[in-house]
């Protein structure tokens, strides 16, 4: 057993992860979940078996927490795995190198700069980008220990973790290579560093939900299959939209103002041509419901294309003609369409390649659209309604973006609107985390949430996380809410972004550059 240790070490600190990560109860096993890693980097002197042993930990991690997504894309999943467990050991490997030319202390210092920027890019747009691992995303299940999100991100969380890790780490080893007596002074440093976070939540200055009002939102939950939906064989657009109508009507009221309905709820396999949605004959159906209901708005996901007269980078050619297809959504009312937003962060090895692995473009199945085909929306647009709304649209897992989301409400955005298809992943974890995940959008931006689901969890969330309503999985269901028109507070988060994660990317590249001329000068100047 003891020629194994290293071994069980790295999977020991892999499986705390694991158990730590909503939606599991045991989220305080997040504070300890480093330390085995620690101790093999303190213990392993080879470079390349430390940085086999991380992987092994950051594999185990990967595959234990998000094993789901096989469901949807078999091939986006073995890459996912093997690429993002690769992409985890690099501010590790970093923290190694560091520590033999700065020392110890220096060398803890690198390790949270490294792992924090290796976060925050991972959470901007390059083609990879998977950020569902985000330490600070752990806490969605607890929101009361993380109301300062709204100053800090989930970079803050990120931060609380390691600090606590590092500090039970260093008293860890201090008393166990101590000949007599015991030093408790990193103890009380790592109880005061997770307590404090908790205590400051708790005293933390806390939104109202808003003025009272009169509007209400109506979010509708489908529970279509999406594997038949998408089937030439099996799915009816017909069938499909009455669905969505006589659920809709079931819960709408003469205070209703807004309806939601998920991804994708408007899909035809030839596609929707945003250019021509009005007299889209097989819409018919839906403008007399909008008819019916003048003071309603219908936000609704989209499976749409539009026509195009020259080509983009996006475009498909067909018969001569240029046109864009899109993973989108539109405000519609009794009038038509009165906006557009098209998802602009695709998800990796399904909807969309980095240009250097094109080559394998065609190992990816389709996944309820063109695989890499479609096009982006570039800007952040809110879209608004005439009844006062002003929507943070975010369309599948758009909304693990927190930097992403913020900007919406700094342009003036009063509602997140959250419109998924979970059930690509089945009755699995993926769709719980996920829901989890718009809470900390909630907190961040001090913003109502209104989430659509197709098969759950729908539901609505307040500013300050609380979840409202949730419908469980595989359900038909609508649910109405009164959520105020007013435009929340900016909080530091929305006016300024992640200033901690900007700050540790900026001290990573002095780091980098420290020890560099430090080699350079002892290999040529032997100093």
């Amino acid at each position: 057993m003891k020629r194994y240790s290293n071994l069980w070490m790295a999977m020991g600190s892999g499986l705390l992860l694991w158990a730590a990560w909503p939606v599991s109860p045991m989220t305080f096993l997040l504070f300890i979940a480093w330390v085995p890693l620690l101790w093999l980097e303190a213990k392993v002197d080879s470079r390349k078996k430390f940085f086999g042993l991380t992987y092994i930990t950051m594999f185990i991690w990967n595959v234990s927490t998000t094993w789901w997504i096989w469901n949807a894309s078999a091939p986006g999943a073995v890459a996912a795995f093997l690429a993002n467990s690769l992409l985890m050991c690099f501010p590790w490997l970093g923290y190694k190198i560091a520590k033999k030319w700065l020392g110890q202390r220096a060398g803890f210092v690198t390790l949270v700069a490294f792992w924090m920027c290796f976060e925050y890019i991972h959470l901007q747009d390059w083609g990879l980008s998977w950020p569902w691992l985000t330490l600070g995303n752990a806490f969605a299940t607890h929101p009361e220990w993380i109301q300062w999100y709204d100053i800090t991100g989930t970079s803050g969380g990120t931060l609380w973790v390691l600090i606590v890790n590092i500090c039970l780490y260093v008293y860890i080893r201090e008393n166990l290579e101590r000949t007599s007596g015991r030093s408790y002074r990193y103890l009380g440093a790592a109880v005061a560093a997770l307590f404090i976070p908790v205590a400051i939540s708790f005293f933390h200055p806390l939104p109202g939900r808003g003025q009272s009002t009169s509007h209400s939102i109506t979010v509708v939950q489908p529970n279509i299959d999406p594997y038949e939906k998408v089937s030439a064989e099996t799915g009816s657009f017909e069938a499909q939209l009455q669905r969505l109508i006589s659920t809709s009507d079931s819960a709408i009221t003469e205070n209703t103002k807004l309806l939601v309905w998920p991804e994708t709820a408007l899909y035809m396999q030839t596609g929707i041509d945003e250019g021509n949605v009005k007299d889209n004959f097989f819409l018919n159906p839906l403008w007399a419901f909008l008819k019916k209901h003048p003071q309603l708005t219908l936000f609704t996901g989209m499976e749409s294309f539009r026509k195009l007269d020259h080509k983009t980078p996006y475009t498909h050619e067909f018969s001569g003609l240029f046109y864009e297809s899109y993973n989108g959504s539109a405000l519609l009312d009794s009038n038509g369409a009165s906006g557009f937003y098209h998802k602009s962060m695709l998800v990796p090895g399904v909807e969309t390649l980095p240009w250097f692995l094109k080559f394998i473009d065609s190992w990816f199945a389709k996944f309820g659209g063109t695989t890499a085909g479609y096009a982006r929306q570039e800007e952040r647009k809110m879209l608004e309604e005439k009844n006062g709304y002003k929507i943070a649209p975010s369309i599948c897992y758009e909304s693990i973006y927190g930097g992403f989301m913020r900007q919406y409400v700094k342009q003036g955005a009063n509602l997140i609107c959250i419109i998924t298809n979970d059930g690509w992943w089945k009755k699995t974890p993926g769709h719980k985390q996920h829901m989890n995940y718009a809470r900390l959008r909630a907190i961040e931006t001090r913003t109502w949430v209104a989430r659509s689901a197709n098969t759950g969890i729908s539901c609505f969330i307040d500013p300050l996380g609380n979840v409202i309503g949730p419908q469980p999985y595989d359900t038909r269901a609508a649910i109405q809410l009164p959520v105020p028109v007013s435009q929340p507070e900016k909080t530091f988060y929305v006016r300024h972004g992640d200033l901690l994660s900007q700050i540790m990317t900026a001290l990573s590249l002095v780091i980098l550059g420290w020890v560099l001329t430090l080699k350079i000068r002892k290999r040529f100047f032997n100093r």
